[in-house]
């Protein structure tokens, strides 16, 4: 029987801090590569590959902000053709930016609390510094902490405003489709990337969950981050649903095998679908 096929778009070249994205994937698809015919490009050159697989994964491309207009035509093509892409194009979490943190915020979620306009401060809690970030923006990219004073004078077009939190450390809760693989943790807040083996409770995946069952994403793999409040409360820091880098160095052989292992079954779901 023939092999399924996969355009595995990626770039290797995209300088991240903290982390090797082209480590990652090289590793991805060596482990891929036995069960799927795969072909690799960057999302930049994809247009005249598209329709020659079966299926379309977009992985560590680094930010999209970079290529917004190029992205945009990209989407437009996978809708009108009705490719099969993976995550699915349907979610509302960083996929469209950082919208989905200002609704979650109105609809009470346990989020930081997020606002666009200086007229809605008071949905934040008093706070000494704020931080402004790009409203498509990822990586920290363009993001400042600000003064009350400050915020006053900042022109927020394209931006969105959070009360600076202090937190005891992050935590990343990882998904593929609706199922819970993994999940790790910073136990250094000052060094986010250097993550170890966090063992979630029941209430923390209650947690996560919520924002899983919330986003519309049909297939794929999705990263929820959060931080552990002083009061040991959780609050959403960022619902990754487009590209989430996924610490694989970090895990145990056994569940990096078992994490490979149900990224192909649910590759294989969405083709034969």
């Amino acid at each position: 029987m023939n092999k399924k096929s996969i355009l595995y778009l990626t770039d290797f070249y995209y300088k991240a801090n903290g982390r090797k994205y082209y480590d990652e994937d090289i590793y991805i698809t060596s482990q891929l590569k036995d069960d799927f015919e795969i072909l690799i490009c960057h999302p930049l050159h994809s247009k005249n590959y598209e329709k020659l697989t079966d299926i379309v994964i977009f992985r560590n491309t680094g930010s999209v902000m970079y290529y917004k207009e190029y992205y945009d035509k990209f989407l437009e093509r996978m809708n009108s053709n009705k490719t099969i892409v993976y995550n699915s194009m349907t979610g509302k979490g960083d996929i469209r930016g950082k919208q989905y943190l200002l609704d979650l915020t109105k609809e009470d979620y346990p989020v930081i609390p997020t606002i666009e306009k200086l007229t809605e401060l008071e949905l934040l809690p008093d706070s000494a510094k704020y931080i402004i970030k790009l409203k498509n923006g990822a990586d920290s990219i363009g993001m400042k902490m600000v003064n009350h004073e400050e915020l006053l004078r900042v022109n927020l077009k394209n931006y969105i405003v959070q009360p600076f939190i202090d937190f005891k450390y992050e935590v990343s809760f990882y998904f593929i489709d609706y199922t819970f693989q993994y999940a790790l943790y910073a136990p250094d807040k000052n060094k986010r990337w250097v993550l170890e083996k966090y063992m979630p409770t029941d209430e923390d995946l209650i947690f996560a969950n919520r924002f899983i069952e919330w986003n519309t994403i049909s297939h794929g793999i999705q990263r929820v981050d959060a931080c552990r409040l002083k009061s040991e409360k959780l609050l959403l820091i960022e619902l990754e649903d487009l590209n989430p880098y996924l610490s694989l160095d970090v895990l145990d052989e056994s569940v990096r095998i078992e994490f490979i292992s149900s990224f192909k079954k649910s590759i294989r779901k969405i083709i034969d679908a």
